[in-house]
């Protein structure tokens, strides 16, 4: 799954939340996204996503078939990517009045999964659910942050895509789940070979599990580092060290 970025523009009003002349995001990639608040992380996704429209430029995504080929799709002007793309925003992604039960059923018949095969899936995040998700016998809008974001990362896993979006996915978590999280990502990048994109705030965790890291600055690409065993975590550091020093200067004097 490769995926470039055409002169992509997003604006809101007079604010710039995204341009990117030209990236590319390889086969295989495991790429995490950082930057501060406010760097268009999310409007990335959404754009990727054809959750809102560009005002220029294109995403294009070139899926591997069966017979090595590849074809070019264009999210705002094809519903094809859907069926190999997985993704996890925020909760608004789930159906809240159903039980987790119902909504991975959901999830599975969409993806034309029997009952049976959508179940043992599920299944194989057991120890991710801690028992806290299956049985509750409560709607999902009941559940605690934490088990949402379980919820739709498991959700966003069922089909097997060759592409996984998630936007923070370790947030909400408890330490444990987020350990159990990073294996469970990286087993299925290195598994599947699929193309797998996270954002996070945690320099950590990214790092920890990413292959490659692009930052984010005011919605342009400034810095695409390789991340060889934790190799850009140290420039990352640096870099939001100086941000937040440059911040600390910038504040008026108190007398």
């Amino acid at each position: 799954m490769n995926i470039n970025i055409t002169n992509l523009k997003k604006t809101f009003g007079d604010k710039t939340a995204i341009d990117i002349s030209d990236f590319t995001i390889h086969d295989g990639d495991m790429l995490g996204l950082v930057g501060n608040n406010g760097a268009g992380k999310t409007t990335l996704f959404r754009l990727m996503l054809d959750l809102i429209k560009t005002d220029e430029g294109q995403v294009t995504m070139r899926p591997a078939t069966q017979d090595g080929t590849e074809r070019e799709i264009n999210p705002a002007t094809s519903e094809d990517w859907k069926a190999f793309t997985g993704a996890y925003i925020d909760e608004g992604f789930l159906i809240d009045f159903l039980t987790p039960e119902e909504y991975f059923a959901f999830i599975g018949k969409v993806n034309g999964l029997s009952k049976e095969e959508t179940e043992s899936r599920v299944a194989a995040f057991d120890r991710f659910m801690n028992g806290e998700v299956l049985g509750q016998k409560k709607l999902i809008r009941n559940f605690s942050a934490g088990n949402k974001q379980k919820i739709g990362i498991i959700s966003a896993l069922i089909n097997r895509p060759q592409l996984l979006i998630l936007d923070e996915p370790f947030n909400f978590l408890d330490p444990s789940s987020q350990n159990i999280l990073k294996h469970i990502l990286k087993d299925y990048n290195t598994q599947s070979g699929a193309t797998v994109i996270i954002s996070s705030h945690n320099l950590t965790h990214t790092t920890d599990i990413s292959s490659r890291i692009a930052l984010l600055e005011s919605g342009r690409i400034i810095k695409d580092l390789p991340n060889h065993n934790g190799s850009a975590e140290k420039e990352l550091e640096e870099y939001f060290n100086h941000i937040s020093e440059e911040s600390d200067n910038d504040k008026p004097s108190v007398d």
